[in-house]
């Protein structure tokens, strides 16, 4: 099986987050920070020792605004659902995954806020001067994807940040796609609010994720409970992390998304970020030119500089569930078709309502296994014509 959808989930791990969580899980998988005893506080030094990892990767200067969430679409609902106030105004994209899109059409629709979504160009970029416009007296929040599920393409969130700075306004970045894969710098970026999973660019398990909490985001709790400190008070803790880290939590995925960020800190982001960029570049030289593909977002091979490696495209007369299928039982191939919950990315490119074939490679695929894709794709594209005639 040669495996493309890494923008779902990154597959496969690296062997050592294998090996640290089946370890960690026979060994030393007591509840962190519960306890005096010596495997509760290992465990906590693991947790903890993640923590300063992820702030270390963003850019962030204290840790303990790093909170541990399910995924990013947990951290993007704790962000939305405890910062916002009736009455509220936000102003988001087009590109956004339904994880952003959903809640505030949810409180939309319940009248608490009201939203302006900013167009793309079909290329997949946001003007950062549309955004400007968008902002009004109301406006409290700017919530924009750092890289498009759908396209790859890279948001200039640093001006983003600025002028939602300039405005007094708190800015938040999903960073699904781009965390682990591309430089982010909550403080250089001015971001108020970082949203991550660990199971897509960290290579870390599902069930992890996170969000940061810089200053200006005051984020009231929306899970309390057991904190493991200042058990006696009724009132759930007002100090970071614990305000908003209710539970115990997933020390084992913990474990995973820890070795996995260790991973890319030695491996080196840049020759990760390079590896993706020449598959890239691998699959666009390959159809190149080839007009029975629909390509969607940049389509030149030097278009990949701002890019993450994923590619949507069509076979013309071919319905993108079927060429997923096709690739899958015939050439072996796993690539994901459809709306790749993003169904506002795909009305502004053009491909709604039957969605994209998209291709994502990541980081453990090679040159040969683009170059059966591609091959994959044009003998699909060849059946289709003579199926024609």
């Amino acid at each position: 099986m040669i495996y493309l959808d890494n923008a779902a989930t990154s597959f496969p791990k690296p062997p050592q987050v294998y090996r640290a969580m089946d370890e960690f899980f026979r060994h030393r998988a007591a509840n962190p920070g519960r306890a005096g005893y010596r495997l509760s506080t290992e465990a906590e030094r693991e947790v903890e020792g993640t923590r300063k990892i992820l702030a270390d990767l963003f850019g962030a200067s204290e840790p303990e605004r790093m909170i541990f969430t399910l995924n990013a679409t947990d951290a993007i609902n704790m962000a939305l659902k405890g910062l916002l106030r009736e009455g509220d105004h936000v102003v988001t994209s087009d590109l956004e995954h339904n994880s952003v899109t959903r809640p505030l059409r949810g409180l939309e629709k319940r009248g608490a806020i009201s939203v302006t979504r900013v167009n793309a160009s079909q290329e997949g970029i946001l003007d950062p001067q549309a955004v400007k416009q968008a902002v009004g007296p109301q406006t409290r929040l700017i919530v924009i994807t750092h890289a498009s599920n759908v396209l790859g393409t890279i948001q200039p969130i640093k001006e983003i940040g600025r002028l939602a700075r300039e405005k007094g306004l708190v800015f938040m970045v999903d960073a699904a796609q781009s965390a682990g894969v591309w430089p982010i710098s909550v403080e250089d970026d001015l971001i108020d609010l970082l949203a991550f999973t660990g199971h897509k660019g960290l290579f870390g398990p599902p069930g992890t994720g996170g969000l940061y909490v810089g200053k200006r985001a005051e984020i009231l709790p929306w899970r309390e409970g057991g904190t493991g400190t200042d058990s006696e008070s009724p009132i759930h803790p007002e100090e970071m992390p614990f305000r908003l880290e209710g539970g115990t939590p997933n020390f084992l995925g913990i474990t995973g998304l820890k070795t996995g960020a260790e991973f890319i800190s030695k491996t080196g982001m840049d020759n990760i970020r390079h590896h993706g960029r020449q598959l890239l570049m691998a699959i666009l030289n390959g159809i190149k030119g080839d007009d029975r593909f629909i390509l969607y977002g940049p389509s030149e091979p030097s278009d990949t500089k701002d890019r993450l490696p994923i590619v949507s495209l069509n076979i013309k007369g071919l319905e993108p569930s079927v060429a997923g299928g096709i690739l899958d039982e015939t050439y072996g191939i796993a690539a994901r078709s459809g709306l790749h919950c993003a169904p506002l990315t795909h009305q502004c490119i053009g491909s709604f309502p039957q969605g994209t074939l998209r291709i994502s490679p990541g980081y453990f695929n090679t040159e040969d296994d683009i170059s059966q894709l591609t091959s994959a794709l044009k003998e699909i594209a060849s059946s289709v014509n003579a199926a024609a005639k």
